[in-house]
């Protein structure tokens, strides 16, 4: 296992470093916009004063960026629904692996919800694509947030991936810290979440054990989360059509951002959040003579299973299933007013984006139709 001094580059920071970083966001021109759309006007200055006082990433995140989440879901949705967090250990850590919808929100509202029950908070992953300048890692590294480095050569890909588990590891088993990480690199664009078996052969790298107590001691939990509208929608269907016609896609400056302010300002409809079953026993059921490869694969597909079945499927869901497959099957589910309101809801997160209007129509409609398809096959 890596020394942790060979942390020092990703950690967050330690509770000595947190008022000092907070005094540097409190001054930074970008923290007015923050306070301006989250609090209002009589809660600001309290607010300020409140930071000013705060020493632990703990205390940070229960008196700040708990009202913050819980001021978004009030401002932007309709509402935030949540199952299974009762049945989590007091004092037990876990590797949060969850579906990655939204940037930012995904893991915020996780924490929101660890904390109404009073359960520990997790720390965060914290793409190196996302540190823009010094204003938003002191943001994520006060929230307990660690870098996940993005874009390097293959060696030292490696090398990183080395660290980033041993890192994890370190923090769950030896600290008593748990840990969210999305179950892709990037946010599910397609709407289809499906875990990269390359994530857990990650995890597996700072193991000294064999298949499968190596993945034991990790206490992999499964988190699904599903919102009514899907965040950045028009963002990932332009990504989706730039992909098929160049066949990769570029990001343009500044879009991170953009995909950040964008997810929690723009509306959510309903939200819903499951702490699935950890995987235990019935996770590693493997034959006898199957290689670690397939192990591996098997482990995600166990991954995808629980969040396919603790998927929420909205409406939208099942409209968008039956105007892809030109069926009336789930026509149950919804009723003339909610495709009305749907099919104008089309129209509008794909009026401003350029192509075949058949395709981007159609990348539109698997956004919310694979959720259904992925429970329908695999559930």
């Amino acid at each position: 296992m890596i020394k942790e001094d060979n942390f020092e580059d990703i950690r967050p920071y330690y509770d000595d470093e947190v008022n000092q970083a907070l005094k540097r966001i409190i001054s930074h021109p970008s923290f007015n916009s923050i306070m301006e759309f989250f609090f209002l006007e009589e809660d600001r200055e309290k607010m300020r004063n409140t930071l000013s006082e705060i020493h632990s990433a703990h205390d940070f995140q229960i008196k700040f960026m708990h009202p913050l989440v819980y001021s978004v879901i009030r401002k932007t949705s309709d509402g935030l629904t949540s199952d299974g967090f009762d049945k989590l250990i007091h004092g037990k850590s876990y590797l949060f692996v969850g579906n990655h919808r939204d940037i930012v929100l995904d893991s915020a509202i996780l924490q929101a919800l660890l904390c109404d029950l009073k359960h520990n908070t997790s720390e965060i992953t914290f793409g190196s694509n996302l540190m823009i300048n010094q204003f938003v890692i002191d943001l994520g590294k006060v929230n307990k947030m660690f870098k996940v480095v993005r874009t390097c050569d293959k060696a030292e890909f490696i090398k990183q991936s080395k660290i980033l588990s041993s890192y994890m590891r370190q923090a769950i088993t030896v600290r008593g810290s748990s840990v969210w990480i999305a179950q892709r690199s990037g946010r599910t664009k397609d709407g289809s979440d499906k875990t990269e078996p390359g994530l857990l052969k990650m995890f597996n790298m700072s193991s000294r054990n064999e298949y499968p107590d190596s993945f034991k001691e990790l206490n992999i939990l499964p988190v699904s989360i599903s919102y009514e509208y899907e965040p950045c929608c028009a963002f990932k269907i332009k990504e989706l059509m730039e992909t098929s016609v160049n066949g990769t896609y570029k990001k343009k400056p500044g879009e991170d951002l953009n995909s950040i302010i964008s997810g929690i300002t723009q509306p959510k409809g309903r939200i819903n959040v499951v702490a699935c079953r950890p995987l235990n026993e019935w996770a590693f059921q493997t034959e006898e003579h199957d290689t670690l490869n397939n192990k591996i694969i098997n482990l995600a597909l166990a991954i995808d299973s629980e969040i396919f079945r603790n998927f929420k499927l909205w409406p939208n869901n099942y409209m968008a299933f039956d105007l892809l497959s030109d069926s009336r099957i789930y026509n149950g589910y919804y009723t003339s007013d909610n495709m009305k309101e749907f099919l104008n809801y089309m129209e509008t997160q794909t009026a401003g984006i350029e192509g075949d209007k058949s395709k981007i129509k159609e990348f539109f409609l698997k956004i919310y139709a694979n959720p259904v398809i992925n429970f329908r096959e695999h559930v």
